[in-house]
């Protein structure tokens, strides 16, 4: 299904994105060398239940996953890139964290994801595979407005990520989203252009450029959720949600400024 939402949903997508970019950031800010994950789930239920939200990942129970996933938040570390599920796990200085988190709140959803370093002592490499991912995102952004093609987006993203010496895997990518966590369109991170679905005003999509650092192969974890680089790699993923405008894209999952 590819939903247009009305510009009132709109409206309520950017209280939602608000919600998401905020939790996010204050999430970040409080973790550190020595928090455990478990924790980071405890603190985003806290978070999002007290906004009056819905978590999209409590009850989700996906045919690739071993669901329901039955937590609030994926957190995945150093090789694990996708679909982290919280565990007993203390954060070490120098770990790379994703958090990727998605709400409904009144009715509509937003997806976001950010990776950081934990700690005092970051690894060029790791610093270097985040900023692609970021710009990665930035691209795709900047190709999505009315009249575009989905494999613009895709074609913007991977030529980034590609450039920056990387590995694409494709099996998993952005997505439309609206009353729905996952919706159509598919968005890869790399394609053709002028190829796929042609965007419209009203129409909302999640872009996560996500990469794994010398290869493009996935593993599933014993728990039957967390995607792993199949080489032990590190990774990153970085993700926005964004409205299609009449001027262009409009990116809802910034953290609210005070």
């Amino acid at each position: 299904m590819i939903e247009i939402l009305s510009p009132t949903e709109v409206a309520r997508a950017r209280e939602t994105g608000a919600l998401v970019g905020h939790t996010l950031h204050t999430l970040k800010g409080r973790a550190r060398v020595g928090t455990n994950l478990l924790e980071i789930d405890a603190w985003a239920r806290s978070m999002i239940l007290g906004a009056g939200a819905v978590s999209c990942y409590v009850d989700y129970e996906p045919s690739f996953g071993r669901g329901p996933f039955g937590h609030y938040i994926c957190t995945s570390v150093n090789d694990a890139v996708l679909h982290g599920l919280p565990h007993d796990y203390a954060l070490a200085d120098g770990d790379v964290l994703t958090l990727d988190l998605a709400v409904l709140l009144d009715g509509v959803a937003a997806d976001a994801a950010i990776t950081f370093v934990v700690g005092s002592s970051p690894r060029p490499e790791d610093l270097a595979m985040i900023a692609a991912t970021e710009r990665a995102l930035a691209a795709g952004i900047a190709a999505a407005r009315p009249g575009a093609r989905i494999g613009d987006l895709s074609h913007a993203i991977g030529t980034v990520l590609r450039a920056a010496g990387y590995p694409v895997n494709t099996e998993f990518g952005g997505h439309g989203i609206g009353t729905t966590m996952h919706q159509d369109p598919h968005v890869a991170n790399t394609g053709r252009p002028g190829r796929g679905y042609t965007l419209r005003p009203g129409l909302l999509l999640a872009l996560e450029p996500w990469i794994m650092a010398d290869t493009a192969e996935l593993v599933t974890d014993a728990d039957g959720w967390t995607l792993r680089s199949a080489t032990g790699c590190r990774t990153a993923h970085t993700e926005h949600t964004i409205a299609i405008t009449d001027d262009g894209a409009e990116i809802l999952t910034l953290p609210r400024r005070a």
